[in-house]
């Protein structure tokens, strides 16, 4: 993975622009590699090495059949982390926070099997049985439910890890992690605390160019934990008739030459 992570690329896509110095947290100063023209300038060897470690994290959490839970709600991050987190088959937020998404994680399943109840309710007809008024309810509070939760329908229960952008701005999100000791993984400019998070890639979190190339290092590591996941389920299932084919042939053989004893053995074995 180390090997695949081109620090020109990185540099090319504005990874390594920070916040004005002014603006700086003070315990981002073993990321920084210097200042310029009054903006901070990130190191990018230490961002390299730590998006490889933190692909390495991602790709055993996915291979162990964990979700990781995607969260982006800037404007510039919103569609980049959907498409990304997509491609991944992994849940995500890009809309506002619902406050106790992990915390009051019961109460948000309902909210999504609610959604799934309206659905059942217009295959079987039933939503065709009410008023015109109470249609349009229904359609807006689907609508809704869509919107804010749908992109986590499909988890059932809490995350293996969370991936942050911008963890000043999802600071909720970050805290409700930290109360459940779940890992987070960030991206974290220079105007954050990296010490909120276990694995910290320092990165520019504002340009939609250092966002999707982090965020494609990130997915990729994501498809391949998932992909040796796949590949190890399916192994089992290749050899077990060849198993199964070695165990029958001495049967066979006991069966056409000494079929009487064979038979007085299974009534002595029963």
């Amino acid at each position: 993975m180390a090997n695949n992570i081109e620090v020109k690329e990185l540099l090319d896509a504005g990874v390594h622009f920070g916040h004005l110095t002014r603006r700086w947290d003070p315990n981002m100063a073993p990321y920084i590699y210097m200042e310029r023209n009054g903006i901070h300038i990130i190191n990018l060897y230490k961002t390299a090495a730590k998006i490889d470690e933190a692909s390495e994290a991602l790709k055993k959490i996915a291979a162990s059949g964990r979700k990781i839970l995607f969260v982006a709600t800037k404007k510039q991050a919103k569609e980049i982390v959907a498409e990304k987190a997509s491609k991944a088959n992994q849940p995500y937020i890009t809309e506002r926070w619902p406050g106790g998404m992990l915390t009051n994680f019961v109460t948000i399943r309902k909210a999504v099997k609610k959604m799934a109840s309206i659905d059942r309710m217009k295959k079987d007809g039933t939503f065709n049985t009410l008023s015109k008024k109470e249609r349009l309810q229904v359609d807006r509070l689907r609508a809704k439910l869509e919107k804010n939760l749908g992109s986590i329908s499909d988890m059932t229960r809490l995350p293996g890890a969370l991936f942050v952008v911008d963890i000043t701005r999802e600071h909720i999100a970050v805290k409700e992690a930290q109360k459940l000791n779940i890992p987070i993984f960030a991206m974290v400019d220079t105007n954050s605390d990296p010490r909120q998070v276990q694995y910290v890639i320092p990165a520019n979190d504002d340009a939609s160019k250092s966002i999707d190339k982090v965020m494609t290092y990130v997915s990729d590591a994501v498809i391949e934990g998932l992909s040796e996941r796949k590949a190890t389920k399916e192994a089992p299932k290749k050899e077990a008739p060849k198993k199964e084919a070695k165990a029958e042939a001495p049967a066979k053989v006991e069966a056409t030459v000494e079929a009487p004893v064979t038979e007085a053995a299974k009534q002595e074995e029963e």
